[in-house]
């Protein structure tokens, strides 16, 4: 009875994803893209994988009676960033959405049973798909950016399996590699930034929430820079700000 109870609600839950994703798959062709994002897909993903942890967790908490609400711990996670831009400035092309690696700890600080704080450092690839015209030639272009992020989160605990988080963040741009290409060609450009006036040090804010189940621990953020990437305006790079969705998957010690 138990397991027709659990396998209805994945099907629900599929059902839902489907619905709520609204990917179009294309022909795989040179000209075309296999996954056409819409304007507002980042959403629609967002809160699909919110849906998508939250009934995981019902189902596991079940037999879940441990609370770490008023306990330090220490732990690393592993997961996938869901970024683009926004707030550009003078651009050409239009960016879509791109997935990149995050990776890092996370220290949970407890202020009681229903409060807290959660410091935690990063890996973290960000960036966006582009195409455009330059010069009566169409081109796309794909970015990734690798940032150190440390994000210090004040924390709300309502019941031992859900932690809702939100702060700022504080991100280091280390990398940056451009991936172009046009009917003709395609080179790949890396870049450390040693003189180049782009700003590295940029002040973001992030939520989100986190899940925990024993020592496993579901995580999803959403994040903005709060300051553009142009440094003080003189820097031929494009002006922007990233924004992006995170689900990590971790492990508490």
């Amino acid at each position: 009875m138990k397991n027709k109870k659990i396998n209805k609600k994945r099907n629900r839950l599929v059902a839902f994803l489907l619905k709520v994703t609204n990917l179009k798959i294309g022909a795989m062709t040179e000209n075309t893209r296999i996954f056409n994002f819409q304007p507002n897909q980042m959403n629609k993903m967002f809160f699909g994988m919110i849906f998508l942890f939250c009934s995981i967790g019902s189902i596991v908490a079940q037999n879940d009676n441990i609370d770490y609400r008023n306990k330090f711990s220490l732990g690393g996670k592993i997961g996938t960033n869901l970024s683009n831009v926004y707030d550009a400035q003078d651009q050409t092309f239009h960016a879509d959405s791109k997935f990149g690696l995050v990776a890092g700890g996370f220290l949970s600080i407890p202020l009681g049973n229903f409060f807290g704080v959660q410091p935690e450092v990063l890996f973290s690839q960000k960036g966006f798909k582009a195409t455009g015209n330059l010069l009566g030639s169409g081109y796309t272009l794909t970015r990734t950016t690798t940032f150190i992020d440390i994000p210090l989160m004040f924390t709300i605990k309502p019941i031992g399996m859900v932690t809702i988080m939100a702060g700022p963040q504080f991100s280091y741009l280390i990398k940056q590699r451009d991936v172009i290409s046009n009917s003709t060609n395609s080179y790949a450009q890396e870049k450390e930034f040693q003189n180049e006036n782009v700003r590295k040090n940029i002040l973001c804010f992030i939520g989100g929430a986190d899940i925990n189940l024993k020592q496993l621990v579901i995580g999803v953020r959403a994040g903005w820079d709060l300051q553009n990437n142009n440094g003080n305006g003189t820097s031929s790079t494009p002006r922007y700000k990233n924004v992006w969705y995170q689900a990590t998957l971790g492990f508490r010690i």
